[in-house]
């Protein structure tokens, strides 16, 4: 199993093949609008700006398990990232990273790539993940740390 052997639904609702993306590194990411962390969505954006020429995606995805810091629907989560983050990378609908009800693409992430001390849970929102061109999971990263750190391990993969 890989990470293109999944799906999920885009911000209006359209259901996407994560295989679109064969070939591509993939920067997933849980995301949320009113957290602390929400300033990374431009630190995402630069990463994507930089680096989609050369094959990189960023994936966000909401979520609001977290201090309930997604409140808003798909139409409002879009508008926002874009007003003030200028986000043009693909952003997913709103899914549960944890729990019974947790999205397969985050089970599976979770599953390749545990935490520290190897417990699979998400901690917060803004938990990254590096995918491989074959959809591998190459690392997972804290909500701490900045876009801006991952760049030679994106660029390494590129």
């Amino acid at each position: 199993m890989s990470l293109f052997d999944y799906k999920a639904r885009t911000l209006n609702g359209e259901e996407k093949p994560l295989s679109d993306y064969k070939g591509k590194v993939l920067l997933v990411v849980n995301t949320a609008s009113k957290c602390g962390f929400t300033p990374q969505y431009e630190g995402l954006q630069k990463l994507y700006a930089n680096f989609a020429d050369r094959g990189l995606e960023v994936l966000g995805f909401p979520c609001n398990q977290f201090g309930r810091q997604e409140p808003g629907g798909g139409e409002e989560i879009g508008a926002f990232c874009e007003k003030n983050y200028g986000v043009s990378f693909p952003m997913f609908e709103k899914v549960d990273v944890n729990g019974d009800n947790a999205h397969p693409v985050f089970k599976f992430l979770k599953s390749e790539s545990p935490g520290l001390l190897g417990t699979e849970a998400i901690k917060w929102n803004f938990t990254k993940f590096l995918v491989d061109r074959d959809g591998n999971v190459v690392k997972r990263y804290a909500p701490k740390d900045k876009p801006e750190k991952l760049a030679d391990d994106i660029e390494a993969l590129l």
